[in-house]
């Protein structure tokens, strides 16, 4: 339940927020999300927590994050942590929990109702005291993936939960469609494009049996003509 005068800010769990769309099978569009929720409230605040790796020169995520940056949403990014477990495995280490959970008790003495994008389940004890300080909870995860997502005791907890699949026509990304093959434009012919040409530049190629007949009948006919006099042909004439 959202009232048009309360309020709201939303905490995305990046990495959580993600995993739970792609087993949902779709991607999410923050422009349309943050839509979404100023619609439905007066939204102070849109915070989105991730984890970067400083090691890689391109991080796939980086495009992302500019964007949200440039587009209403307040960033919070730490450094992650690379180890090798016990098995000689990689791992990444980049939890937001402590940030995301600072940044909403500093908050919510200005809230009405915080909107919590994840289904962690170490987020339960923040849950409890930001309702004790009088704003409601709402998260946003789903229960409709194999496994669920979020975690029970988080749901239970929480004033109202929203389940991500049925926000999927609201802030869903469209699915990409395959290109259909365009029909050529004039001056192309099955995708290879016909130069045409200065008319002073302009060439015709005709084939070898047509240049005996067209360039070269003359010479063929005073060679029969050398050859009936009994002269060598290829002698030079006398001028």
């Amino acid at each position: 339940m959202f009232y048009k005068d309360e309020r709201l800010a939303l905490f995305i769990d990046g990495s959580n927020l993600y995993s739970a769309a792609r087993a949902l099978g779709f991607d999410i569009d923050y422009k349309l999300l943050r839509q979404e929720f100023m619609r439905r409230g007066k939204l102070v605040r849109a915070f989105y927590y991730t984890a970067l790796l400083d090691s890689e020169e391109y991080s796939p995520i980086r495009p992302l994050i500019d964007w949200l940056h440039y587009n209403g949403y307040t960033m919070v990014t730490k450094p992650a942590r690379e180890y090798v477990d016990s098995l000689g495995r990689r791992k990444v280490k980049g939890n937001m929990d402590i940030e995301l959970a600072v940044d909403a008790m500093e908050l919510a003495p200005r809230l009405d109702h915080i909107v919590l994008f994840s289904g962690d389940g170490d987020f339960k004890p923040l849950v409890e005291s930001l309702q004790r300080q009088g704003v409601r909870v709402s998260v946003v995860s789903t229960i409709r993936s194999p496994p669920p997502m979020i975690a029970d005791e988080l749901r239970r907890q929480a004033d109202n939960f929203i389940e991500l699949d049925e926000l999927r026509e609201v802030i869903g990304r469209p699915p990409r469609e395959p290109r259909e093959p365009r029909e050529p434009r004039e001056g192309e012919h099955h995708g290879v494009e016909v130069a045409l040409l200065h008319p002073a530049e302009a060439r015709i190629d005709v084939p070898p049996h047509r240049l005996d007949d067209q360039i070269g009948s003359q010479p063929a006919e005073a060679n029969r003509a050398a050859q009936a006099r009994g002269a060598d042909p290829r002698a030079p004439r006398e001028l």
